[in-house]
């Protein structure tokens, strides 16, 4: 679909609107390959959502690259603590995509990184000195933001008008988009942490743990890029169906596809270039890195899947269909995925390899159904549902 067929129509205010300005042809060979001014505009609106969840991220990740330089035992601890922490709370927890809320998590990363230094290698505490930097680090991210939203004026109109009891009326309605995108998002959370406990049940549990925990967070790491565009994919999906557009829909469904391709061949080449590197950042241990070199290829493989699911599931999300992709999630990682994984580990003995190679099977899978379920999809009807419950939505009002 050529890029000026969809500059005209409603566009979502979010993500401004298109003009000619990019100063591309729509003959050049870029703008064949993608519509320019679409992809432009779902960065833009993206890149905070990147900043923001990454720095959140790397606040418990940095204290683990500290802890790991105390040696291996240290390493794999704090790989479990992380694992667990995301596994109870983390996962659930949704960012916000706010320009200034990114400087504010970046402000609050880099905070996180003196204190972390102090604390573990400045006093006594040493490992435990990671584990209260993080949650210092948090503490403090939460009264920046408390503060921002008390004086920024992006909000005056909540304090102006007084707390009313109205929002109370809409739980119910919102619990039941809520649930199932949060049990879609943790299902899949989940699957990965569980790769860190199985790990801890092999040979050599100490280095096998660390290794498995270190791809976790370097999959999470890169699937924040990932993450960012689900966004943009979401929010532009659920526009143009809200204003009868399902061509302009798919359209932009297709130019985020292309862009988490292009972005995950980006990251896999840096990691391929970088794991030595990147593996020295959590330990010193020359056998951890070695070990963590041998499961980059593996890493190379999942990225590509994961990036592909998470535009997927920011299209489902899109379109109102959490409770199918929080099916889809359920059995392909657990009916799927963690069979194979276990059954590659341990009974054929590939260890941490076996387990990662059952998530890729487990990611591919996610993928294929999520697509299946995209183009299965009767755009038209869908967007016809949607315009229709935006009037009633109108007219409650």
């Amino acid at each position: 679909m050529a890029s000026e067929n969809c500059s005209s129509g409603p566009k979502s205010p979010l993500l401004g609107s298109s003009s000619s300005s990019s100063g591309i042809s729509s003959n050049s060979w870029c703008a064949k390959l993608i519509d320019v001014e679409e992809a432009k505009n779902q960065m833009l609106f993206s890149l905070p959502m990147i900043v923001v969840n990454s720095c959140f991220y790397f606040i418990n990740l940095v204290s683990v690259m500290f802890a790991g330089h105390l040696g291996k035992l240290e390493l794999a601890a704090s790989n479990l603590a992380n694992s667990w922490a995301m596994v109870t709370g983390f996962s659930f927890m949704a960012q916000s995509i706010i320009m200034p809320l990114a400087f504010c998590s970046v402000g609050s990363l880099v905070i996180h990184i003196g204190i972390s230094y102090a604390l573990v290698h400045w006093t006594g505490l040493a490992f435990k000195g990671a584990s209260l930097a993080a949650s210092i680090s948090i503490w403090i991210s939460l009264l920046t933001l408390g503060l921002y939203v008390l004086l920024s004026k992006r909000f005056n109109h909540i304090w102006r008008d007084g707390l009313s009891f109205e929002p109370f009326h809409h739980i119910l309605t919102n619990l039941k988009l809520a649930l199932p995108s949060a049990a879609m998002v943790c299902l899949e959370y989940w699957a990965f942490e569980l790769l860190v406990l199985l790990a801890g049940l092999m040979p050599n549990s100490g280095t096998t743990t660390s290794v498995v925990a270190m791809c976790v967070n370097t999959q999470n790491i890169a699937y924040m890029i990932s993450y960012g565009l689900s966004a943009a994919a979401s929010t532009r999906v659920a526009n143009e169906l809200g204003a009868g557009n399902p061509d302009k829909a798919k359209h932009a469904m297709f130019v985020t596809l292309k862009l988490s391709v292009l972005l995950a061949i980006a990251v896999d080449l840096a990691l391929f270039l970088g794991h030595n590197v990147w593996a020295s950042l959590f330990s010193d241990s020359a056998e951890i890195i070695n070990k963590f070199a041998s499961m980059t290829p593996l890493l190379l493989i999942s990225f590509v899947f994961d990036f592909i699911q998470g535009i997927l599931s920011g299209v489902t999300r899109g379109c109102g269909w959490q409770h199918l992709a929080m099916c889809i999630n359920l059995a392909t990682f657990y009916f799927i995925g963690m069979p194979i994984a276990g059954l590659l580990a341990f009974t054929f003995n590939l260890h941490s390899q076996g387990l990662w190679l059952g998530l890729i099977c487990g990611l591919a899978c996610q993928s294929s159904g999520l697509f299946l379920l995209t183009l299965m999809t009767r755009w038209g009807k869908v967007a016809e549902v949607s315009t229709n419950s935006n009037r009633e939505n109108v007219l409650l009002a």
